[in-house]
């Protein structure tokens, strides 16, 4: 891949500006508006026509020598490069990855990526099904409703099954989720939590099986930030009733909420979901990165106020060093962590901090 090609490639999946000779007349995205019912397998798989959408699989393992955090993500960005070329090279949809392990014992992310043009049977996502392949990764959903993982690098690799123990949960209206204060900064949402982990993991070329509990968020869209954005903050956590915890605030560059959203759903499947304004991140323990000069707040408290009063958790890292950098496959530097609450796993997001973040 020429240098040109693959800074093309880097930009368009940051959602950067495009070098002058090859920026062209705005292509025209699918919007996300209200009404459409989700329709599945179908919306399980890719939809091209939308600027960008991500597979974020994240969860806590079980292993021999203590609890590890893993992450495996894929994305898809529509260029709005070479829409009218019919040569096979053109770069109308980018493809890349993010694989991460968490382990206290080396006290920061292990971490591989990968970024392709889509095309050749190199680098796929179907629109029928969830089936990603980019170079030797892959996540891919059987037709009794597991799903595949493969993803590494040199410091290790997961293998994994995720298999449904719950209903998909449709995050916002139906799915609908807004993420600003104008109808159009929306996505589809919906979430797949208390995925059952079985698998193997291949660390210094020694395979240990594990097994643990993980947690699926899909989501698509044209236009997802206000211009006032800087990031967001996200948590989502599998509650050990059975229940699932989804929150998350977008900030503007003083650190103000912009738009909130997320749900409870108990462990009786009840769902509550909150309205703009019901969440809150607070306080807690901040933590700067030596590498980057960011500073995270990774122990924040989350706070909702539900019909039935307020609810509130601290949210405590597996440990601090959970920065991610994306930057060599053209994403962004954010903190991607393992985090616990009393009565419950998952993983905290926060991005924005090292530099605002364009979507």
């Amino acid at each position: 891949m020429g240098a040109l090609t693959r800074r093309i490639l880097m930009a368009a999946a940051a959602g950067a500006a495009l070098p002058p000779a090859v920026a062209h007349a705005a292509p025209t995205f699918a919007p996300v508006v209200p009404g459409r019912r989700l329709a599945f397998p179908r919306d399980h798989g890719a939809h091209p026509d939308f600027r960008t959408e991500w597979w974020y699989l994240t969860g806590w393992l079980e292993t021999a020598s203590g609890p590890l955090g893993f992450q495996v993500t894929f994305f898809r960005t529509r260029t709005g490069l070479g829409e009218g070329n019919p040569s096979r090279f053109a770069p109308r949809q980018v493809l890349f990855a993010h694989a991460a392990l968490s382990d206290p014992e080396v006290g920061s992310l292990l971490h591989a990526q990968r970024i392709a043009r889509q095309g050749f049977g190199l680098a796929e996502a179907s629109t029928s099904d969830m089936d990603i392949v980019l170079d030797d990764w892959r996540l891919a959903r059987e037709p009794s409703g597991r799903m595949r993982a493969r993803a590494g690098g040199d410091d290790f690799t997961l293998d994994l099954a995720l298999a449904p123990t719950q209903s998909l949960l449709l995050q916002g209206q139906a799915g609908f989720s807004r993420k600003g204060p104008q109808p159009s900064q929306a996505s589809w949402y919906y979430t797949l939590p208390h995925l059952e982990v079985t698998g193997d993991l291949v660390r210094r070329g020694r395979t240990a099986r594990v097994r643990g509990r993980a947690w699926l968020d899909r989501e698509w869209s044209s236009t997802l930030l206000d211009p006032r954005a800087v990031g967001w903050d996200w948590t989502g956590i599998n509650l050990d009733d059975g229940g699932a915890l989804t929150a998350f605030r977008v900030r503007d560059a003083r650190g103000r909420a912009l738009w909130t959203g997320g749900s409870l759903r108990t462990g009786d499947g009840r769902l509550w979901t909150a309205p703009n304004g019901a969440v809150a991140f607070e306080g807690g323990r901040t933590w700067t990165s030596p590498r980057t000069g960011a500073v995270y707040p990774v122990a924040p408290s989350v706070r909702l106020q539900t019909p039935q009063g307020e609810r509130r958790w601290a949210l405590t890292p597996l440990f601090d060093d959970q920065e991610l950098d994306s930057r060599p496959s053209g994403g962004p530097v954010y903190w991607e962590g393992a985090v616990r609450i009393p009565g419950g796993r998952g993983y905290l997001e926060l991005t924005g901090y090292a530099a605002p973040l364009r979507l």
